[in-house]
């Protein structure tokens, strides 16, 4: 089911606040908004609301019979992938960046934010359709700038469907597919890449696949590998 509103601050604390209310929303629910006037990205940046482009949030409910649920993250990311590229001509310009980002020709093109509410993580993801923002520190990108753009409703139900089967694979095959199957959507091993680690600041290095957690292998100059949980990646 996809219910849609012409605006609100954020579809991630609409879904929250239902949530705290008692509402029990059902896995394979979506909320999404034409406009959002609070939408906001990891680290708390705003998220940019263009007129056109797609701002939803969905829930899932992790059992302790699931794979752990950060690596949610990554199973967002494939299912926006996938719906993604009925709407690209060149599949090759398409590629996922760790944790959670959908780059288009090197330019962020989606993004994905997870909370928690209780025994629910609530994903939230944005897509530029239409519009794409001009931020001061990444290139950004549109589905327009390759083609016509995606009606926003149709987008929504690829993605919804999308996302239904990425969760079922998860639950039924495993951390060790989707691991797979993400890196063969993300850039390629050897990627420069610098991390930002608020404890540490800048850390160059290159992309060296997947850990089994699913956390970021960062290959650094001296030959050595760094395993990332979390940080700010950028491509170099």
């Amino acid at each position: 089911m996809i219910e849609t509103l012409p605006h609100t601050g954020s579809t991630n604390a609409d879904i929250a606040a239902r949530l705290k209310a008692g509402d029990r929303i059902a896995e394979g629910f979506w909320l999404v908004a034409d406009r959002q006037t609070a939408g906001r990205g990891r680290h708390g940046r705003p998220w940019f609301d263009g007129h056109g482009n797609f701002l939803g949030s969905t829930v899932v409910y992790p059992s302790d019979r699931d794979p752990p649920a950060p690596t949610l993250a990554l199973v967002a990311g494939l299912a926006v992938y996938e719906a993604a590229l009925a709407f690209c001509a060149d599949p090759a310009v398409l590629k996922l960046k760790w944790p959670n980002d959908l780059m288009l020709s090197g330019a962020k093109l989606a993004g994905i934010l997870l909370e928690g509410q209780g025994d629910a993580v609530i994903v939230g993801i944005g897509l530029n359709l239409v519009h794409a923002p001009d931020l001061p520190d990444r290139p950004t990108a549109a589905l327009s700038h390759i083609g016509p753009a995606p009606d926003r409703d149709l987008f929504a139900s690829a993605l919804a469907s999308s996302f239904t089967t990425e969760l079922q694979r998860w639950r039924t095959y495993g951390l060790d597919s989707l691991l797979r199957r993400w890196e063969s959507a993300a850039h390629p091993r050897g990627t420069a890449l610098h991390v930002n680690e608020q404890s540490e600041g800048i850390i160059k290095g290159q992309f060296d696949g997947l850990a089994d957690d699913g956390s970021l292998r960062l290959r650094l100059a001296d030959g050595s590998t760094r395993a990332i949980h979390a940080g700010d990646v950028m491509l170099a």
